[in-house]
């Protein structure tokens, strides 16, 4: 269906002047799209598409000073003074302490470290940017907290909805079925009793007294003005989030990185004996990664008499070694982490298998048994510790796999249950049980929400004291995760440890952080802390450093002594961290384990017993000192340990020494080393060098190879432990200390080669490791930048690094980007790189390497510029031989002039956005594109280096155009320039580069206008749409450039000083004088004011050139709107929704703005979007048309009118007319009216979510605007331009029609996706109008601009619907909301209309045209009485009603009817509202309407035709009208007549008496159809019989006819309302015949007798009881040709939905003569169309419907009893099902085990029925025809058409069985005549005669015989052939001699010749069945040997052979005849039976 041939909203021009509007049209706007463009004043000089010069906004705002009061209104003239401000903001600190150094000497390195970590942030803040929506988006929460609070509106809707649901089956009405005539037609005196004595609602006497016009308008405007919603946006769901492309959000602050972090406390240790303290470890490792991945944690868990026995090895343990719990990072939680614990003890003699066994072997129960044993371990023990007691010894180990503890205990939502069982028993066996789910752990592996679990671990693995390493670690815990392991075959050490695994909460106290800092919150330092565990992360971790840490980890692996001659078995390494190589220089640095000194001067591993190669897996922790310098190193010393006491041997003997020196050339020494041993202490200066050196008389081990292997790990935020950084940074403080030479390890620096060094460091960078470049990219950008700012000076020469250092910048940033793409917001920007920006950069206010000048940062700008760069200086810098390089040309070098210059140039440093913008612009190639690509990056910096530059020279104040010079200025310029360049040249290649770079651009510009000059960034921007316009041209995609430019300027327009760039307080030149009120603006004078006034009104209202100008901003959103709009824009569906979601979200955030709260405020806002009335006044074509499906709901839901113009842009002029005029009931609208239609155009249709978007931004600019201005453009407007604002007023109020809460629930009760216009499918949902095929045509529209490239961004909102994927239930309080916020919205809605409505009909009283116009006015306040409105808005609609009937009652009473019905027709309906407010109102207004007619004429004949007619059609069509609210509407009225003074003279109280009376009258009658509501047959009866007593008002009849095709429609039985629109149809003919004579048209009911035999009873009562031409008789706009030819339109096409496209045709005989009388050739075209696709269709399958009759019996049925009736069913309906639907019916009607349904289709004998029962029969009928009647009735259609006789068949036996023998069975067949042939307009028909015909035993062989041999007949001449079938037949018919099969027939009536005569001739009838069917059979067999395959042949044999069989018996049987058939017999009785031929009967009741 073309999308705009529908638009049925846009029919308010009257009739009669509708060719010259055609013609008004085709001039007006034939051509062009923008009717705005045609509405007089100067031509446009400027075209839409390109953007106007800006005014130059700082000189206007110079200039114009402004004249409002300080307020509100002044604030939106200029920024505010406190916009910008630079924040210096202390950065948080983890821990109590700062962490940094205490050392008094650091290095330059160290110096460093602590000013970036501890520097305070600097942020530039625009104060008010969180009004804009770049922070403050607007979204669902956000309109959820401004909707709290709103009042809750009434509507009949939800109301009548509580009423039914709360009824329930207290209603009895149901329960008693009264007879149809209990109450006749004429019971006129009762029903005038039941008035009078019924109660009036509240009387409006004030309403009755005449007051002047002007007071009552007043009045109603503030009436209306009260209780108002300020906000209607705030009222809409939120702006669509697919496209805020301006959504910003702050970086995060940089921060520490953590993983998910666990909590282990370690509770108790428990062996089965004690006799010497145990010490524990535990540590995370990784097996795949095959990583230890944290440091470890030393406990103690010894009772204080086991820590007794070690007092005198060691001091007071400091608090934080007697930590038990730890908490455990990790970064990359993967199910192959174990948690280590290792457990030693104090050195004692023997292996670590002799130690062990006392506690594998003793158990604590036979603690007795072993008493003196264990006592002499515990000597043993006390004595090693007192010896021993420094040395340690492995002793045993176990693991805890982590991921067991987090499935067994369970995620948290997990059910508890599950896991108790698990907690019980060992750890072992849970283990087991926990070993079958690893396989699921790799997915669900995190380690934040599990319950926390208490361990017991019970089996420790002992020690292999040569099995230590981590390599055999590893393979141990790789064998513990299989099922088999081999550990489990070992002994265990048996033990408890106790230990608590939970996850970290929020803020845990009592922390100490790894370098034993303690974390806040620490309330109390005495308490035990906890330790936090550093994290040695498996992958990188890419999170630059913010705190200080400087820690070295030290792990001694290996020692091969085997070549060692001596003494050397037990062996000890002690480690010393030595500042020097005195003894007594060794450092406390390292840190202590397990309850001793917090740090200690020396350390020692654990020694293994008797080895002399032992491995190690201790782990020293140290921290290193601020300030390293070359003398630093660590010492090892091996020691020899004796553990047996013998005389004279020393405790521990010295046997060896090495070393490793930790600062080499300026870096830190870590890794693996292989290190040889000396044997003797080393010489004096051994520090400096390795120990590879071979020294003069040194003596090593095993000739100085490496023996000794040891890892040196660093985790450091100092030294960056990467060799290009560190030379980097040593090159920078080089230069910074100026300490030359200075030796690298390849190089020696000296002032010559400095610069060539540095540059190729700085160029160097790019291969330095990623993840270095990230945790210290806060260092190396800051030292960049300096190089910039400052350039070097080396040997008196400046060095410019600017470039290089760009470039650097350029790479690393890109670098960044590139490899952690997973850490980027929705604009590409990576995170760290922005925070970095917003919170660390800051200019560099003093030069590197100096002390920082103590000054305050706004200390004036000269100090700035000029810090002196002089003094740190060598001496040798010789001013007048430097070389100065231009600031402007990296590349050219200019010699100054005078040495002054020189001075100032060589100390003055650079600015970093001026260098930035120039680098930029003059950068080429790869540079170039490396800063493309991280545009933003730059963009920002530069940003924010502007802000601080103005803020550190304190010009934040300074005018805006002297804030930065002309140079930079310029290189902005051509940056813009460039970047929009390669933005439009880009966009085929790289969408997803040019749409991240269009933003950055767009977000530039956006920050530049907080400081830069305004009108500068404007021409910027209109620099930038020059570029794209340029391009667009030539793209072939000129859609995605379009989507760009759209975010682009809804970026720019996101600034949250929006409404200020826009200068709304300035008038649009010529200068305005104020706006006059609205009430002088009625008056006859300012009505044609001043022409140039009304051009500057006029210019508001369009896109003219000034108000682009002016409003500059404002002009490109509109502009952007109507350029998509426009009817020839290949509009995309999203580029609508782009620009249409752009005014919305802009719209919303004035909306929610509390700078924007004050009324005059708003209007000056609202000023900036006038020319928006005009844009969708334009788009009205392309709008959603949502009056479509509403219409739906009231009109015949099915019977849609076809579009009738070829051309599709229209329904044909005569179809609406028909439609349109009709006085009868379109719930929600009278009216398919057109305007004239344009020269067709194909319109990009607007999807509805995008019309409703666009609707409610409308919405908001009428509701805002200033109404005098409105009103005087208005004035200006031709009657065309306002009747199209009315259309749009009219879909507005369609648009946000309150749907009711029961919608809301049962759209909840769908599922679906986002969809695209949720709220659009939901009614589409709701109303059923869509179908599939709608939705592909719709998908096939919204193809995305980017060919195949699906996966763009914004692809994302073409989701469809799905069923049962999302459920998203809402909670009742949800709906309630919901339907709260959208009761209000629709309130709103419609006042905001009513509002223009008032402005519309003030305006329109002065003008010519008023009629067209006053017409579309009261359509549009009548549409709004139709959408459930509520009460509130009702009380004003009517007001409003009221004024405008007594200003123009002529509109009413003297030009069109069908304004008058409509009025009346929704009058009435509110009349009958449950809402006792709203009916006082439409009484009174139905009231004043007859008074009013009443006035013009003395009668009100009109009000009284249509009030009569209204209330029939409401009755008719109303589910819920409730005549009780009614019968006191007419009280009311009554009562005023009776009350009313003015018109007691006359006879006006008698007239409304009588019409009142009249219309009780007609709701008394259908108080009944009421009660049959449920009872759809009854229904349509009651209906039916009402229709029938308007036989005598035509009129009436059509509405009821109507009301009954509505019915059937909705029931979906198309035929019968299809017959209902014949019937009307041959009303209207025989009316219309009476009143001309026209040959063309059909001459009445005879012409329609075709089409159905019933149609006869609508022939005219006689003419002298109807005069057709008497007022208000037939008076209808269906008494009409068109009115007739619409009726026929909507038969066919009901005859086509129901299938009976034979009856199209008849239908179309009628229609074609009156088409071609009119020679009306493009409907005919259409109609053969529509011809040939019937004639076409009815070859097709085609099921009519299936009938039964149905008997009822029971005095309960009322007059039902004994009636019985054909049911005509839709096809394919069971017995079963009609017998279950009226079971079930009555059952509920009557009550349980009342009904019985008889089963039989036996006559029902009544005496045997329970009188209090209802019975019901039920038979199966077919359509009986006589064989004259076959000769005709030939198709499937004739035998299912004009149907009248129906046939059933009951078998009996003359004992009173079903069934007998052969020779007994007989058969009853019973005809059934109705009154009227099927279809009818009604779907049962009385049975009006009955009768029965008795078949005799052979009579039935006959009928069995004849049928199965025509079955036999049909099986063998199938075509195509169906074997199976054919098969199945035969094997009845021949297969195996069946009982009563054709044998046994022959044999019981052929046998033998039959005694009576009578039956001679069925025997030999049945003699030729049977040779027939013989015949038949060989036949069928001939033919089924053709069919069959080979494996069937000996079935088919087995055929043949029983048919022979059959044959020969048959034989004898066959060949024997009657003699006497062939004398002639005697005439026989005439008594009815079966020997009448029953052809002959032809009998008819």
């Amino acid at each position: 269906m073309a999308a705009a041939e529908r638009r049925a909203f846009a029919h308010r021009i009257n009739r009669t002047v509708a060719a010259e509007v055609r013609k008004q049209v085709s001039r007006e706007y034939g051509n062009s799209p923008q009717l705005s463009k045609k509405r007089g004043g100067p031509p446009q000089s400027v075209p839409l598409t390109e953007v106007v010069e800006p005014v130059d906004f700082e000189e206007y705002l110079g200039s114009h000073v402004p004249d409002a009061e300080p307020g509100p209104l002044r604030d939106l003239v200029e920024f505010p003074t406190d916009d910008l401000e630079v924040i210096h903001q202390t950065r948080d600190c983890r821990t109590l302490e700062p962490g940094i150094p205490e050392d008094e000497k650091q290095d330059a390195r160290v110096r460093d470290a602590v000013q970036v970590y501890t520097e305070d942030w600097v942020i530039v803040q625009r104060k008010y940017q969180r009004l804009s929506t770049m922070y403050n988006a607007i979204t669902a929460e956000r309109q959820r907290d401004r909707q709290k609070g709103l009042p809750r509106q009434v509507f009949e809707l939800d109301e009548v909805a509580e009423e039914r649901s709360s009824q329930g089956d207290s209603d009895d009405l149901k329960r008693c079925s009264t007879s149809l005539d209990d109450t006749p037609r004429g019971s006129w005196a009762s029903s005038i009793f039941d008035l009078k004595n019924s109660a009036a609602d509240f009387l409006l006497r004030s309403l009755l007294v005449r007051t002047a016009i002007e007071e009552t308008d007043r009045t109603n405007e503030e009436l209306r003005k009260k209780n108002r919603h300020g906000e209607i946006l705030a009222l809409y769901p939120a702006p669509d989030e697919d496209e805020a492309v301006e959504r910003c959000s702050i970086p995060e602050v940089p921060r520490e990185h953590f993983g998910q972090r666990i909590l282990v406390k370690c509770l108790s240790l428990k062996f089965e004996i004690e006799i010497e303290p145990i010490f524990g470890s535990l540590a995370l490792y990784d097996v795949k990664e095959k990583k230890k991945i944290s440091e470890n944690f030393y406990f103690d868990l010894n009772s204080e008499h086991m820590k007794g026995l070690l007092r005198a090895h060691s001091a007071h343990p400091a608090i934080s070694t007697l930590a038990r719990s730890a908490i455990f990072s990790l970064t990359h939680p993967s199910p192959d982490i174990f948690l280590v614990i290792k457990l030693e003890k104090v050195l004692q003699q023997g292996d670590i298998s002799e130690c062990c066994e006392p506690y594998m072997v003793m158990k604590e129960t036979d603690a007795l048994k072993n008493k003196e044993k264990l006592e002499k371990l515990r000597v043993a023990g006390e004595q090693f510790c007192t010896r021993l007691g420094r040395y340690r010894m492995p002793f045993a180990w176990t693991a805890i796999h982590l991921v067991n503890i987090i499935n067994s205990t369970g995620m948290l939502e997990r059910d508890a249950s599950d896991s108790e069982s698990d907690r019980k028993g060992t750890w072992n066996e849970r283990k087991r049980k926990t070993y079958e789910r690893m396989s699921v752990g790799e997915e669900m592996c995190s380690f934040n929400n599990f319950r926390p679990a208490t361990l017991t671990v019970t089996n420790f693995f002992k020690q292999e004291g040569d099995r230590l390493s981590d390599e055999d670690l590893y393979k141990f815990l790789a064998d513990m995760r299989r099922p088999s392991s081999v550990l489990r075959r070992l002994r265990p050490v048996t033990a408890q440890l106790k230990i608590d695994i939970s996850p970290v909460p929020e803020n845990p106290h009592y922390c100490l952080s790894p370098e034993l800092l303690h974390v806040l919150p620490y309330p109390d330092l005495r308490v035990r802390p906890t330790k936090e565990i550093l994290e040695f992360p498996v992958k990188e971790v890419y999170t630059p450093h913010t705190t200080y840490r400087n820690l070295l980890y030290v792990y001694p692996q290996s020692l091969n002594f085997s070549s060692r001659q001596g003494s050397v078995r037990n062996i000890a390494v002690k480690l010393q961290f030595m500042a020097g190589e005195d003894p007594g220089q060794a450092m406390p640095v390292i840190f202590g384990k397990s309850s001793c000194s917090d740090f200690a001067k020396e350390a020692y591993t654990a020694v293994v017993y008797h080895n002399k190669s032992p491995e190690f897996y201790e782990e020293f922790k140290l921290k290193i000192p601020a300030n390293l310098t070359d003398n630093h190193h660590l010492l090892f010393t091996f020691y020899h340990i004796s553990c047996q006491q013998k005389q004279n041997t020393p405790l521990e003997t010295p046997v060896g020494y090495t070393w490793i020196p930790l600062m080499q050339h300026g870096r830190l020494r870590t890794g693996q080393f292989c290190l040889p041993v000396s044997v003797d202490k080393p010489p004096p200066s051994y520090s400096v060098l390795t120990p590879d050196v071979q020294l003069p008389g040194m003596k090593w081990v095993d000739n100085h190879k490496g023996v000794f292997n040891v890892e040196v790990l660093a985790v450091s935020s100092v030294h960056t432990q990467d060799p290009f950084l560190d030379k980097f940074f040593t090159l920078i403080h080089v230069l910074e200390e100026y300490t030359f030479p200075f030796r690298l390890k390849d190089v020696i620096l000296t002032e010559n080669n400095m610069e060539s060094e540095l540059k190729s460091s700085v160029g160097n960078l790019r291969v330095a490791s990623l993840e270095s470049l990230v945790v210290f990219s806060h260092q190396i950008l800051n030292k960049l930048i300096q190089l910039i700012v400052y350039p070097p000076v080396i040997a008196g020469q400046i060095v410019n690094l600017g470039r290089a250092a760009f470039e650097a910048i350029a790479v690393m940033v890109n670098q960044i980007h590139k490899n952690l793409d997973s850490s980027q917001d929705q604009h590409g920007h990576n995170h760290l790189l922005a925070s970095y920006i917003f919170y660390v950069f800051r200019l560099p206010v003093a030069e590197p390497g100096l002390p920082e000048p103590g000054m305050p940062p706004h200390s004036g700008s000269i100090q700035y510029a000029t810090l002196s760069r002089a003094t740190g200086r060598p001496i040798s810098l010789n001013l007048s031989r430097s070389k100065s390089i231009s600031n402007s040309n990296p590349d050219l070098t200019t010699t100054p002039n005078s040495p002054d210059e020189e001075v100032q140039k060589i100390v003055g440093s650079k600015l970093l956005h001026e260098e930035l913008a120039l680098q930029w612009v003059v950068s080429t190639s790869s540079v170039r594109e490396a800063a493309l690509h991280q545009a933003w990056f730059f963009f920002k910096l530069m940003v924010k280096s502007m802000a601080h530059h103005l803020f550190l020279c304190d010009k934040l104040e300074a005018p805006r155009k002297l804030r930065f010079p002309g140079r930079f200025v310029d290189d902005i310029s051509a940056l813009v320039c460039t970047v929009s360049a390669e933005i439009a040249s880009r966009c085929q290649k790289d969408i997803e580069l040019v749409e991240r770079l269009n933003s950055s651009l767009a977000f530039f510009l956006n920050d530049l206008l907080s400081f830069m000059d305004r009108g500068f960034v404007f021409n910027l921007l209109r620099s930038y749409y020059k570029q794209i316009n340029n391009r667009l041209l030539t793209t072939q995609n000129p859609n995605a450039l379009i989507a760009l430019r759209m975010d682009f300027i809804r970026i720019i327009c996101s600034h949250e000083h929006y409404v200020t760039l826009n200068l709304p307080c300035s008038g649009l030149s010529p200068p305005a004088s104020p706006s006059p009120s609205v009430s002088s603006a009625t008056s006859q004078g300012s009505a044609f004011s001043s022409q140039t006034q009304d051009q500057r009104v006029a210019s508001m209202f369009e896109l003219s050139v000034a108000f682009r100008q002016q409003h500059f901003l404002a002009g490109l959103v509109l502009m952007e709107l109507a350029l998509i709009l426009e009817p020839d824009a290949e509009g995309a569906f999203f580029l609508h929704k782009k620009a249409i979601s752009t005014l919305h979200n802009l719209l919303c955030s004035h909306d929610s703005d509390p700078r924007y709260m004050d009324s005059s405020v708003r209007e000056h806002v609202a000023q900036l979007y006038l020319p928006l009335i005009g844009i969708v006044m334009d788009a009205l074509p392309q709008l959603y048309d949502f009056t479509e499906n509403l219409s739906q709901r009231g009109r015949l839901a099915s019977v849609t009118v076809e579009d009738g113009d070829g051309d599709g842009s229209t329904i044909s002029q005569s179809v609406a007319m028909a439609i349109a005029g009709s006085p009868l009931p379109h719930t929600h609208r009278s009216t398919v009216f057109q305007m004239p239609s344009v020269p067709p155009r194909q319109y990009s249709m607007l999807s509805a979510e995008a019309s409703r978007n666009l609707l409610v931004c409308l919405l908001w600019v009428l509701k805002n605007a200033d109404g005098a201005i409105l009103h005087r453009w208005l004035a200006d407007l031709s009657a065309l331009h306002v009747n199209r604002l009315l259309d749009l007023l009219y879909l507005c109020v369609s648009c946000f029609e309150y749907k009711g809460k029961k919608a809301f629930e049962r759209i909840n009760s769908l599922t679906f996706k986002k969809s695209l216009d949720m709220k659009a499918r939901l009614e589409e949902a709701i109303l059923g109008t869509i179908g599939a095929r709608q939705e592909m045509v719709r998908r096939s529209r919204e193809r995305s601009p980017f060919g195949n490239q699906e996966n763009v961004r914004w692809r994302k909102n073409i989701a469809h619907w799905r069923q049962n994927s999302d459920k998203v239930d809402k909670s009742k309080e949800e709906l309630e909301h919901e339907a709260l916020v959208d009761g209000n919205m629709a309130t709103e809605a419609n006042m905001v209309v009513l509002d223009t409505l008032e402005i519309i009909v003030q305006t329109v009283i002065l003008s010519e045209a008023k009629e067209s116009v006053l017409g579309g006015v009261l359509r549009v306040l009548l549409h709004t009485m139709g959408c459930t409105p509520s009460a509130a808005f009702l009380q004003h609609c009517f007001a409003t009603q009221r004024a405008l009937v007594s200003k123009f009652p002529e509109m009413l009473f003297e030009e069109d009817t069908e304004l008058c019905a409509d009025l009346c027709l929704r009058l009435l309906r509110h009349c009958s509202s449950k809402v006792g407010t709203i009916r006082t109102h439409a009484s009174t207004s139905l009231y004043l309407l007859m008074r009013q007619n009443f006035e013009i004429g003395n009668n009100f004949a009109r009000v009284k035709m249509q009030v009569t007619m209204s209330l029939s059609s409401l009755v008719g069509t109303s589910q819920n009208f409730n005549e009780e609210h009614l019968r006191r509407s007419l009280k009311t009225i009554l009562t005023y007549a009776e009350e009313d003074p003015e018109l007691r003279e006359t006879t006006f109280a008698e007239q409304v008496q009588d019409l009142v009376f009249n219309l009780h009258m007609i709701l008394t009658d259908t108080v009944k159809m009421k009660e049959h509501q449920e009872d759809p047959e009854m229904l349509i009866d009651l209906m039916y019989r009402i229709a029938k007593g308007y036989q005598t008002s035509p009129d009436l009849r059509l509405t009821w006819l109507q009301n009954m095709a509505a019915k059937h429609s909705e029931r979906g039985n198309h035929a019968e309302a299809a017959q209902c629109l014949v019937h009307s149809a041959a009303l209207v003919a025989e009316y219309l015949s009476m009143l001309e004579d026209c040959r063309y048209l059909p001459v009445g009911c005879v012409t329609f007798q075709n089409i159905s035999s019933n149609v006869l009873e609508e022939s005219a009562v006689s003419d002298d009881v109807l005069s057709p031409d008497e007022e208000g008789i037939c008076s209808g706009k269906y008494f009409t040709e068109q009115g007739l030819v619409g009726l026929l339109e909507q038969a066919a096409s009901s005859f086509t939905m129901g299938g009976l496209y034979e009856a199209v045709n008849e239908v179309y005989k009628i229609l074609i003569p009156i088409h071609e009388a009119n020679r009306d050739f493009k409907k005919l075209a259409v109609l053969h169309g529509k011809l040939q696709d019937a004639f076409n269709k009815i070859t097709d399958q085609r099921m009519f419907g299936t009938y039964f009759r149905v008997g009822f019996y029971g005095c309960k049925f009322g007059d039902l009893d004994e009636q019985e009736f054909v049911y005509k069913e839709p096809s394919i309906t069971k017995l079963a099902e009609i017998s279950h639907r009226l079971e079930e019916f009555y059952t509920e009607r009557f009550g349980h085990e009342m009904v019985e349904i008889i089963k039989g289709s036996n006559p029902v004998d009544k005496a045997k029925l329970d009188p209090n029962k209802a019975y019901i029969q039920l038979t199966y009928v077919e359509p009986f025809f006589d064989t004259y009647e076959l000769k005709d009735r030939v198709t499937y259609f004739d035998k299912n058409y004009n149907l009248r006789t129906f046939m059933f068949c009951t078998p009996f036996t003359l004992d009173g069985r079903a069934h007998g023998d052969l020779h007994e069975q007989f058969k009853r067949k019973t005809l059934l005549t109705t009154s009227h042939a099927f279809p009818y307009i009604k779907t049962r028909i009385n049975v009006i005669h009955k009768e029965e015909i008795i078949l005799i035993p052979i009579e039935v062989a006959i009928e069995d015989m004849q049928k199965k041999t025509q079955e036999l007949a049909f099986a063998t001449h199938q075509d195509p052939p169906d074997a199976k079938m054919l098969q199945m037949v035969l094997q009845g018919c021949v297969g195996t001699i069946v009982n009563q099969g054709p044998l046994e027939v022959a044999q019981v009536f052929l046998a033998e010749i039959p005694e009576d005569p009578k039956l001679y001739r069925h025997h030999n009838k049945l003699r030729l069945c049977f040779k027939d069917f013989t015949k038949r059979c060989e036949d069928a067999l001939r033919k089924n040997k053709t069919l069959i395959g080979p494996d069937q042949r000996e079935f088919l044999r087995e055929l043949e052979r029983n048919y022979q069989r059959l044959k020969e018996a048959l034989h004898p049987l066959l060949n024997r005849k009657i003699p006497q058939l062939y004398t002639p017999l005697a005439p026989h009785s005439a008594h009815r039976n079966s020997f009448s031929r029953l052809s002959l009967r032809k009998t008819e009741a």
